[in-house]
């Protein structure tokens, strides 16, 4: 099943739930994904951008190739706004360098692990410049975790898993950053794109689309920092 909060003549907003691939990958048992499912439903549909398997969240496609070529070039040059968010191990705190509206950075470049592929290691010399801005929303002290709002600048391989787990708050339910312990806190990655905003490639309108994570419905966002 694949559900759509946005639909029209150029382009698609899909909601991509947790564990299920973006694209086709290697072998039978991964050739259910969301383009095959969409494309089921939606013929010629083309994928843009893409979300790691174990994050759910909203996902845009193509209707044709015009579209397609317009959206990739508008995330190229940073012009679409994503934001996840994600329930973090310990208690996540804003310092002196916060803006006026609590948001902080966290700028650390990523390489590949080669030896270890797909994971990807912080690494000052052979990284890439990766900035990832950060607020946190609520601190939960029975379980000790806090709820991370998280803006993605750019945009590298695992980058908001990595920076995580680098300051120390790794995601809960990550099986590739987290310790043990913390991967099994949660049945699956608490990490959801919830947030996108940008141009309509076709007729120019401002689109900003939502979906609340099912790990945060009827959760306030109260802060207690």
């Amino acid at each position: 099943m694949v559900v759509a909060v946005h639909e029209d003549a150029d382009l698609l907003v899909l909601q991509k739930p947790p564990g299920l691939l973006c694209v086709p990958g290697r072998g039978p048992d991964k050739q259910d994904c969301l383009s095959a499912r969409a494309q089921a439903l939606w013929p010629g549909a083309l994928i843009v951008h893409r979300l790691d398997q174990a994050t759910s969240g909203l996902v845009i496609m193509a209707r044709h190739i015009e579209a397609q070529r317009r959206l990739s070039h508008a995330f190229a040059e940073r012009q679409v706004h994503k934001r996840y968010q994600a329930v973090v191990q310990g208690r996540m705190q804003a310092d002196d360098a916060q803006d006026a509206d609590g948001w902080q950075t966290i700028d650390l470049a990523i390489a590949a692990d080669w030896e270890r592929r797909p994971l990807r290691v912080i690494d000052p010399v052979r990284g890439k410049p990766s900035l990832t801005r950060w607020r946190a929303r609520r601190y939960d002290p029975a379980p000790d975790t806090t709820h991370v709002e998280l803006e993605p600048v750019t945009g590298r391989t695992h980058q908001l898993r990595v920076h995580l787990a680098a300051v120390g708050h790794a995601i809960l339910g990550d099986a590739l950053y987290a310790d043990a312990a913390t991967q099994a806190r949660a049945p699956r990655l608490l990490l959801h794109a919830s947030h996108l905003a940008f141009t309509h490639p076709a007729t120019g309108a401002e689109l900003a689309l939502e979906w609340v994570a099912e790990f945060e419905q009827n959760r306030p966002l109260a802060l207690d920092l």
